[in-house]
């Protein structure tokens, strides 16, 4: 029931980040590193990277893919999925 709520709220918050970039932009100004390291709209480029991030991962945790992509990436640094 939880990866049906992330998918639900995840997915849609991150295509709505990435639409109201402008608006968010407005409300936060510039964010100088994201300008200096990401090129003229830096700011811009930001907000879409993010919004595109949240919707992956929201669909990743929503299957499953997230938790496999952990447990093998990083499982072995924790001791997860050790037998």
């Amino acid at each position: 029931m939880d990866r049906i709520l992330v998918a639900i709220f995840g997915i849609p918050l991150g295509f709505v980040i990435m639409i109201y970039r402008y608006q968010l932009k407005q409300l936060t100004g510039q964010i100088q590193w994201a300008e200096r390291y990401l090129g003229s709209g830096g700011t811009y480029n930001l907000y879409v990277i993010i919004g595109l991030v949240i919707s992956i991962l929201s669909l990743m945790y929503a299957l499953g893919t997230f938790q496999d992509l952990f447990t093998g990436s990083l499982g072995p640094i924790f001791g997860i999925g050790q037998r």
